[in-house]
């Protein structure tokens, strides 16, 4: 891999096995933080990455040059997933260059990262959050699953929240929005069986550029987290991006339907 300024070894915690040599990968959200990750990750491994965003442009184009580094192509695309015409206009653009996905990750999420307690809701931010999680994922899921069924195979991973487990009295909506993509995994992993699979991934916190500069997580926040994980630390998304992406390997290859969670036990009843 070469380096520069810009471009640094990323440290990932588990050993690298060419899981996605050859195939091509798509993640949205991957200009910064868990969607980077993912993306790097993926490319690490053998992959031929989709990097998609919406307003990180600079991060996406730091993310490509790190897949083109590592060997594979990369494709940067931008769409607001609030707005299905610039999902399928998109998803048509992605196919064909591509020539097929083998696997999606529905990583962006709107997260109300300005909003402190659920006092400080806004109907456009709930409209804002909903759109993004809900609507834009289910999107995503319809377009390319619709695809990937035709080409007779394909693997699709959720990003929720272990935020499914113990709500949200900071931002609800978020909760809301998290709860809905376990219900539109299920649903379209019923729908695609058995040729495409779709299956969550619950990821607990991290220490994402966005999570570092919260206003909550800086003033008590985090040390309330860390008294609650069994693992009793907070990891980088380097870390948790090994599990989400084993969901769309063949090694999961019995598996549809299914919400897993990584967060060191922080969602663990009675912990």
């Amino acid at each position: 891999m070469t380096k520069s300024d810009d471009l640094k070894p990323v440290a990932f915690t588990q050993p690298v096995y060419p899981r996605f040599a050859g195939k091509w990968v798509m993640v949205t959200g991957a200009g910064t933080g868990f969607g980077a990750a993912l993306a790097q990750r993926a490319a690490a491994e053998g992959a031929n990455v989709v990097v998609h965003y919406n307003t990180s442009e600079t991060g996406a184009k730091r993310t490509a040059e790190f897949v083109r580094a590592s060997g594979g192509q990369a494709k940067i695309v931008r769409a607001d997933l609030r707005s299905w015409e610039e999902i399928k206009a998109m998803t048509d653009d992605v196919w064909e260059f591509t020539g097929g996905l083998d696997a999606l990750v529905n990583n962006v999420g709107d997260i109300a990262t300005d909003q402190m307690s659920w006092r400080d809701i806004k109907e456009d931010v709930v409209d804002r959050v909903l759109a993004v999680d809900i609507k834009g994922t289910m999107l995503m899921v319809h377009e390319n699953g619709e695809r990937m069924l035709a080409q007779g195979r394909g693997a699709i991973v959720n990003i929720a929240s272990t935020v499914v487990v113990k709500g949200s009295p900071r931002a609800p909506q978020y909760a809301a929005g998290k709860y809905g993509i376990i219900g539109i995994t299920k649903s379209y992993a019923a729908a695609f069986a058995p040729t495409v699979r779709v299956n969550a991934f619950g990821p607990g916190f991290m220490e994402t550029e966005s999570t570092l500069t919260r206003e909550d997580w800086n003033n008590g926040r985090r040390e309330r987290v860390l008294s609650q994980t069994p693992m009793g630390r907070i990891p980088p998304p380097e870390e948790l991006a090994a599990a989400a992406l084993w969901l769309a390997t063949e090694d999961t290859s019995h598996m549809t339907g299914n919400f897993i969670m990584c967060d060191g036990g922080y969602s663990m009843i009675g912990a």
